[in-house]
């Protein structure tokens, strides 16, 4: 059965949405109007804890007030430049997060989707000005259950049904492997290899974390290989799991990192390829661009969003914080009630077992709880709460989960014995 709205007010706000909108999420129902930190507001002004955070790009919690003022400044000074023009805040935000990376250059974008779209145009660039690759013959290597973004060219090398069905004629260039499979993309790797695109670990496949080492096998083998190692760090760079990138768990550094999400700081859409000049620099005035990069209000927040990582302080709470969710959700794997449990950072999948329900329905159990999680491929549900969530606010989480999938075991066993 469906999970009804709460009130009649926002089942008419609901209403309106699906009659004007495109159908292209499928929502819970509830619509929510206000939040600060890591609680949200519904416009019946009903509390809920946020335990997903925009899929990591409210990591630093809404409303943060450092980020709002950063905003708030540039609002009243200039909000957007044509890029034929210099910015008085692009400088410095190009130069903070290229020290933030390590690295030399950064090129700004805005989605996601964006940044992915232009690593894949700086690595066939690369291959074909520096690595000496024949022109229309790139090739980058890809993992199984990744998930980029979904533009035309990155669902062609989806493996996700959904995502990529009727959208064809699909472009070449792409080869899979399975994740975490390092004799794999060892076999693939050829002369026309220009990189290896991965996620150092998959969020939208359910917080899928490859065996130890992996990260560092493909570092060696794009360095044995003359092949750029392009590092997704969209959901998981930023603080998420405890680190400021995900590559630093194993030490690694890749060739180019791809940002987004929580570099907007929950305000804005602002991405990023960040990387040496020596591959940035294949691009020249006119080969790439976008109206909105690096605008100034883009840049003004994304450079505050680095000042909050530079003091270690969100990396300390997520590693503090996911350490206490799993510590509290583990024995529910011990009562068989999660088949699974991966955590790194403040990160985690949950596999559902299938006799409580789909994720879906589990995530629709929390709801009436006052929590907000989203499920993933059928039974998985993820929990990435803003870094800025409480001790208190984690026992929540915990007791929330417990009681939730308690009340689906109660009713799978009424079904079970004929009671309802």
């Amino acid at each position: 059965m469906a999970l009804d709205a709460p009130s009649p007010r926002q089942q008419a706000a609901i209403d309106q949405a699906d009659a004007w909108g495109a159908h292209t999420y499928a929502r819970l129902p509830v619509v929510l109007a206000r939040g600060e930190g890591a609680v949200v507001h519904d416009i019946d002004g009903h509390r809920y804890l946020d335990c997903l955070a925009g899929y990591s790009a409210v990591n630093f919690g809404h409303g943060h007030p450092r980020l709002v003022a950063a905003a708030t400044a540039q609002l009243n000074r200039v909000t957007l430049v044509s890029r034929a023009f210099h910015a008085e805040p692009y400088g410095p935000f190009v130069e903070a997060l290229a020290r933030l990376c390590g690295k030399e250059v950064v090129l700004p974008m805005n989605s996601g989707a964006e940044a992915v779209e232009t690593a894949i145009k700086t690595a066939r660039k690369w291959g074909y000005r520096v690595k000496g690759v024949p022109e229309g013959e790139a090739r980058i290597i890809v993992m199984t259950g990744n998930f980029h973004g979904r533009t035309s060219t990155i669902i062609s090398f989806s493996n996700d049904t959904e995502a990529r069905a009727e959208y064809a004629p699909y472009m070449g260039g792409f080869v899979q492997v399975p994740f975490g499979d390092a004799d794999a993309l060892a076999s693939a790797i050829d002369d026309r290899t220009v990189a290896v695109l991965v996620e150092p670990v998959q969020g939208e496949a359910g917080v899928i974390i490859p065996p130890a080492g992996y990260l560092r096998a493909v570092r060696e083998l794009c360095t044995a290989h003359d092949v750029l190692m392009v590092a997704d760090e969209i959901q998981s760079g930023l603080g998420r799991t405890g680190t400021t990138f995900a590559c630093d768990l194993e030490g690694v550094v890749p060739d180019v990192y791809v940002l987004g999400k929580a570099l907007g700081g929950g305000i804005m859409p602002v991405s990023a390829v960040v990387a040496d000049r020596a591959v940035l620099g294949v691009f020249t005035p006119g080969s790439h661009g976008s109206t909105f990069g690096g605008n100034p209000l883009a840049c003004a927040i994304g450079r505050e969003v680095v000042e909050l990582l530079g003091t270690g302080e969100m990396q300390d709470a997520a590693r503090a914080r996911g350490a206490q969710l799993r510590a509290g959700l583990a024995p529910l794997v011990e009562r068989g009630w999660l088949t699974d449990l991966r955590q790194v950072g403040l990160w985690l999948g949950l596999d559902v077992h299938p006799d409580l329900g789909t994720g879906k329905q589990i995530c629709e159990r929390l709801l009436r709880r006052g929590l907000l999680a989203k499920d993933t491929h059928g039974t998985t549900i993820r929990l990435s709460p803003p870094l800025v969530v409480t001790a208190e606010q984690v026992d929540e989480i915990i007791d929330g989960v417990t009681a939730a999938c308690a009340e689906a075991a109660c009713a799978e066993a009424a079904d079970a014995a004929g009671i309802g």
